[in-house]
């Protein structure tokens, strides 16, 4: 069993199609397809995380277009930006750091359409969002990789790998978010 253009085809659409529409678990699918990347062919770890980078730039893209056009609007209806108070804050991290604050949101488990939500209404140019933005999908795409082959290593036979990539990255995704929860109920 090994990973070939069709899988990487596969991984490019579940991942842009998972971050337009966040039903599909993109970092286990990066991981999943790390790990079987690495029993094949380990070069084709690296088209994994370029594929997974691609394809989260892309649906953020998506996303970032029907944010833009949605703007404050979708954002009071969604309910993700109670009160100017949090949409304030959000907005000035955001002019002072483009780039971290995407980069952050794009790793915490439900930070990263709130954060796109608000770069829209607070009006952060398409030129800024492309340039700001694609170091964060390469470092998610890398990050999710490197757990799926934690997982996918430490097993034998491909399938049994990608289940452990699967699973640890689910309880990655998880925990980080039930930390970042836990730390945002404290502040």
């Amino acid at each position: 069993m090994t990973l070939g253009l069709g899988g990487l085809a596969s991984l490019f659409c579940a991942v842009a199609f998972g971050a337009v529409l966040p039903i599909v678990p993109t970092g286990a699918a990066v991981g999943g397809a790390a790990a079987l990347a690495a029993h094949g062919n380990p070069v084709m770890v690296l088209f994994v995380v370029l594929t997974g980078a691609l394809g989260a730039y892309l649906g953020d893209l998506v996303t970032y277009a029907a944010c833009r056009w949605g703007g404050e609007a979708l954002a009071r209806r969604m309910r993700w930006l109670r009160g100017n108070e949090r949409l304030d804050r959000l907005g000035a991290e955001l002019k002072s750091r483009e780039v971290p604050v995407l980069l952050v949101s794009r790793l915490l488990p439900g930070g990263r359409i709130p954060m796109l939500l608000a770069a829209s209404v607070i009006g952060v140019t398409w030129r800024t969002f492309l340039y700001a933005n694609a170091p964060a999908c390469a470092l998610w795409s890398a990050v999710y990789t490197g757990v799926g082959l934690l997982g996918g290593t430490v097993f034998p036979r491909p399938w049994e790998g990608v289940v452990a990539a699967i699973v640890l990255v689910v309880v990655v995704t998880q925990v980080a978010g039930w930390v970042h929860r836990r730390r945002e109920a404290s502040a």
